[in-house]
């Protein structure tokens, strides 16, 4: 028996009750405490319920009055968290008539596989457009050198890199490479290069790799880079590649905009003299 679990979409979504129910009696879900200011915590949280479809297209968002007291906020920060999602395309502000979601075209988004990811990895490098950010050099932190297993302090290739999907921000890629591999290529190469490709160039043909997904989110870097708002969900993907002789080449970190990378999977039931087993697939479809 096979069992399909997609992963359509990548959200943090908010379990507040429905408009019609009133907003003063949800306890807030702010932190007063954190580092990202109380307005931009609250456009994420906006974000979030429209991209659930708790408010779809044409619905009206809460007026600044009953965000100020769901919330726990000022009207001054409900007022600029509206405006900021304004700015973003995602409503229209009409005096009068309140704050409307906006219907807005949803963009292609790139698939992968558990399984396939080389053949995805060169996929999308084929597919999409890339532009460096950065490249520079620098001594190994105590978790890059562990990464790359080389000795604290050596030299690495930092390059900071955003792939655009049919032009629209999909992924900010920060990767590490061992210098000796990094200094035989430079930034022009980086732009027209698929990295794997470079790196075989070097003799370093990618053969196998461990990644780890999780979730983080958005800070103002990255959220500009991928032309997010800041606090918004990102998926991460931490890889750690290696050549045919075992030898650590790249360690990449990977932030993904949800809307465009979607991870998919299939697990298998086996049953055997202990129980059922199970083991995942890539998915056939």
């Amino acid at each position: 028996m096979l069992y399909h679990l997609r992963y359509e979409r990548w959200h943090f979504k908010t379990s507040m009750t429905k408009i019609d129910r009133a907003l003063s009696n949800v306890p807030s879900r702010l932190d007063a405490a954190s580092a990202v200011p109380l307005y931009q915590q609250l456009v994420v949280q906006l974000e979030n319920r429209i991209a659930s479809g708790e408010f779809g297209p044409g619905s009206v968002l809460p007026g600044e009055f009953d965000l100020s007291r769901g919330y726990g906020v000022s009207r001054i920060t409900a007022k600029r968290a509206l405006d900021e999602l304004a700015d973003a395309g995602l409503v229209k502000r009409e005096r009068g008539r309140g704050t409307k979601v906006l219907k807005r075209p949803k963009a292609a988004a790139m698939r992968t596989s558990i399984d396939g990811w080389l053949d995805t990895i060169s996929l999308m490098q084929s597919t999409t457009d890339v532009r460096l950010l950065q490249l520079d050099y620098l001594s190994a932190t105590p978790d890059i050198a562990a990464a790359l297993e080389v000795p604290q302090g050596t030299e690495v290739q930092r390059s900071v890199r955003v792939r655009t999907l049919e032009g629209t921000p999909m992924s900010y890629l920060v990767c590490f490479l061992p210098g000796a591999i990094g200094h035989g290529f430079d930034e022009d190469d980086l732009r027209k290069t698929a990295m794997l490709k470079l790196l075989e160039r070097a003799g370093h043909t990618v053969a196998l790799a461990r990644q780890t997904v999780s979730a983080t989110l958005a800070t103002p870097e990255t959220a500009q880079a991928l032309d997010l708002l800041a606090g918004a969900p990102l998926l991460e993907v931490r890889r750690i590649a290696r050549d045919a002789d075992n030898v650590a080449v790249q360690y990449i970190r990977a932030l993904y905009s949800p809307e465009l990378y979607h991870i998919e999977m299939a697990m298998t039931r086996k049953v055997g003299p202990d129980g059922p087993l199970w083991s995942a697939e890539e998915d056939p479809s």
